[in-house]
């Protein structure tokens, strides 16, 4: 059942200018596109033999060839898996909205339930995870109080749920940073010294750092994006790929500092009459000193709202929650 909304004022940074731009300095060709035999691969993710796998819909979890041919259905959560990490091993993490965080084996077909609850509370909205060299896992939760069909009621309220946490390899899951907001894509540095997190409904990156002097120290990293970041993912060169959902939305930004009621009226209306979602295909290449070093957007006629990314050989791989096909944008040369 869907909770009454509870909204908290904010008031967001001005937007960039690039955020009224459906293109950038170099606008990319539009996206091809890999067939799915299903809807909505919210991420996608890529194998030690570079094959890609994605989760459905419908909760099956699959693995195709980089030309698109489907391999083989590994399993089926019974949910709705959202963000992945291929292992080492050949395993796969999985997010779950419905069932928490869990593990499939490499050659299994069932999934086993690694956490299911924090702090004591159900894991509902288990969204990214990314794995250390050790066994240590680290995962983040987008909303403690919405699920994933009610996002712009989240958005809309910035109550700041999100949490990122650690599941150390004793089985023990601690809490590293709470009042996220809506909390998505993680992932390591290429020393595994820090942690990137992208909060959707802050429009940044910020950064965990693990080890050293500053350990347990949270920064921003990347203030003021131009859209709504989701999952992210480690390129080369010390580059952190991020998805870009959509552009800012001028109604939400208007709305966010304003007086609660009209956001609790706002969520009533029609969803085609609420603040959502504009057609692009969108990635941002941003490095560890938190410079955008790329600007990467197509047209969305052939392919909108993507919240996934990897870089496997000079290619983008794309994920989205509104298409039936991976994307796949060539890097410029």
């Amino acid at each position: 059942m869907s909770l009454p909304l509870n909204p908290v004022r904010w008031s967001p940074p001005a937007a960039p200018s690039r955020a009224r731009r459906l293109s950038g300095a170099h606008l990319q060709p539009a996206v091809g596109r890999l067939e799915l035999p299903g809807a909505a691969p919210e991420d996608v993710v890529a194998d030690a033999e570079g094959r890609l796998v994605v989760g459905l819909e419908d909760g099956r979890l699959i693995r195709l060839t980089r030309n698109g041919r489907l391999l083989e259905v590994l399993a089926t959560t019974r949910g709705r898996p959202l963000g992945l990490e291929a292992l080492p091993d050949g395993g796969l993490l999985i997010c779950d909205e419905s069932n928490g965080l869990l593990r499939l084996d490499a050659g299994a077909d069932v999934p086993r339930v690694l956490v299911d609850e924090v702090g004591g509370s159900p894991l509902r909205f288990c969204s990214n995870v990314v794995a250390a060299s050790d066994g240590t896992i680290y995962f983040t939760v987008s909303s403690r109080r919405h699920r994933l069909d009610e996002y712009r009621d989240d958005l809309l309220e910035h109550s700041g749920t999100g949490l990122l946490c650690r599941l150390a390899t004793d089985g023990t899951v601690d809490v590293l940073r709470d009042g996220l907001q809506f909390a998505n894509g993680v992932a390591l540095s290429d020393d595994e010294s820090f942690l990137l997190v992208a909060q959707t409904a802050a429009y940044s990156l910020s950064r965990y750092d693990l080890t050293g002097p500053d350990a347990g120290r949270w920064t921003v990293l990347a203030d003021n994006l131009p859209g709504f970041p989701d999952n992210i993912s480690r390129g080369t060169d010390g580059v952190t790929w991020v998805a870009i959902a959509s552009p800012r939305d001028r109604t939400l930004d208007f709305l966010l500092p304003r007086d609660p009621l009209v956001r609790k009226v706002a969520a009533g209306l029609p969803e085609r009459l609420q603040p959502g979602p504009r057609r692009t295909a969108w990635v941002l290449g941003i490095d560890d000193t938190g410079t955008i070093v790329a600007d990467l957007q197509a047209p969305g006629e052939n392919y909108a709202f993507v919240t996934g990314v990897v870089e496997v050989d000079g290619v983008l791989y794309l994920g989205s929650l509104e298409e039936r096909a991976v994307g796949v944008l060539p890097l410029p040369s």
